[in-house]
């Protein structure tokens, strides 16, 4: 069907030009299966706490900027903070949160889950949960479930209720069973408050989200087939091919800006892997010793000047092969999907390069997936093609 077929989404096409929803920076992604994920038969909600309830004037308030943004305002929407049970990358129970956004006096309504970008800790406050003003939940998402739409957004471990845990960053197994333990939150929550909502789950990212939402679809066709069916994706610019990227990374002679992010992935698959290395086994003077005192020191943007050399040629050798397994346990590219999937990515990305959803695409049709489709932004980098992104998957999940 055609992003045409009602008025409301034809003002979405007017909306999203000018917005760039999910565009929140975020780099590299990695799958793996969650730890233990729960059985689907138990329940995961432990508490709710009701944030407010907004009218569409109060709404419209917040995207002034946005031409047409007040035409798209359908419903009320209440906002709440749920925590829930979901399970550390070490399979340890605890605590995580998020926000769901309920449209009032609609149903029954499809349910999308929102996977946010990266959010360092210094934007901890950014997380769904906290519904700060100005977040992308606050604003243009919330305009979305205005729209008719249930959102789970989870703000993923590391950030609100279980904020004292470090973000198991670009880890595609707690990304995906923290995303999916929301979503299973959020459904059992519709339910206590007595709104309708269908069997349609819905899944956007982008950039981090992107990565995430990849690795959320795989597991929910994995292990919630028939209890959290997946109506259709539509994950934007992750790193769904970790392995290659890294050869990409250490290869690199031109600049890269976004070094930093990638010492964070390391850092996160030296702890949970347990590869337990000093800093001075990843990183050059002195650099590994700043970076030890301050995890998001500022770092150069050539990679030959920071990491250290023999580490360089042994990941360009594939000769690090406790690195290289922990890669692979968070490559998300090569599988079969079976529901619709459609991957966005900008064509000069030099944050995520492009090939990572070129390598996703090639190896689902070479599995057979027969409804798997590639979207190239052209000339779209890592933040311009974020607004093309939105209108696209929009555009695409409109036709379920």
């Amino acid at each position: 069907m055609s992003l045409f077929r009602s008025p409301l989404l034809s003002n979405l096409y007017c909306l999203v030009l000018f917005t760039g929803l999910l565009a929140t920076p975020a780099c590299k992604s990695t799958v793996a299966e969650p730890a233990a994920a729960s059985a689907p038969a138990t329940t995961v909600l432990t508490g709710s706490t009701l944030i407010g309830e907004y009218s569409t004037a109060t709404l419209a308030g917040r995207v002034q900027e946005v031409p047409l943004a007040g035409s798209l305002l359908r419903y009320p929407i209440r906002v709440y903070r749920l925590t829930y049970h979901t399970r550390t990358p070490e399979g340890t129970e605890t605590t995580a949160s998020g926000a769901v956004l309920m449209p009032v006096g609609a149903g029954p309504l499809p349910v999308l889950s929102y996977q946010h970008g990266t959010l360092e800790p210094s934007s901890e406050r950014q997380a769904p949960s906290y519904y700060a003003t100005g977040s992308d939940v606050w604003s243009v998402v919330s305009v979305l479930a205005s729209t008719g739409f249930v959102v789970s957004a989870p703000d993923y471990l590391g950030y609100g209720a279980s904020k004292a845990l470090p973000h198991p960053y670009e880890h595609a197994a707690s990304l995906a069973s923290a995303s999916a333990d929301m979503l299973r939150a959020t459904r059992e929550f519709c339910e206590q408050q007595k709104l309708a909502v269908n069997q349609k789950n819905f899944l956007l990212g982008y950039s981090e989200g992107g990565y995430a939402t990849l690795a959320l679809h795989k597991l929910l066709e994995d292990k919630y087939a028939t209890t959290l069916p997946v109506t259709a994706s539509a994950p934007g610019a992750g790193a769904y091919h970790k392995t290659a990227f890294a050869r990409y990374i250490l290869g690199a002679t031109q600049p890269l800006n976004f070094l930093s992010s990638y010492v964070w992935v390391l850092r996160t698959y030296d702890r949970i892997y347990g590869l337990n290395r000093p800093f001075t086994f990843y990183y050059q003077e002195p650099y590994a010793t700043q970076l030890q005192a301050d995890p998001f020191a500022t770092v150069p943007s050539q990679q030959s000047q920071l990491f250290a050399p023999a580490f360089r040629q042994a990941v360009l050798n594939n000769s690090d092969a406790p690195l290289s397994a922990a890669l692979a346990d968070n490559d998300i590219y090569d599988w079969k999907p079976r529901a619709p999937l459609a991957l966005f990515h900008g064509t000069a990305d030099d944050y995520v390069p492009f090939f990572n959803s070129q390598d996703a695409y090639d190896a689902m049709q070479q599995r057979g997936a027969t409804q798997v489709e590639l979207h190239p932004i052209p000339g779209g980098n890592h933040f311009s093609a974020a607004a093309a992104y939105t209108l696209g998957a929009y555009a695409f999940i409109s036709q379920f």
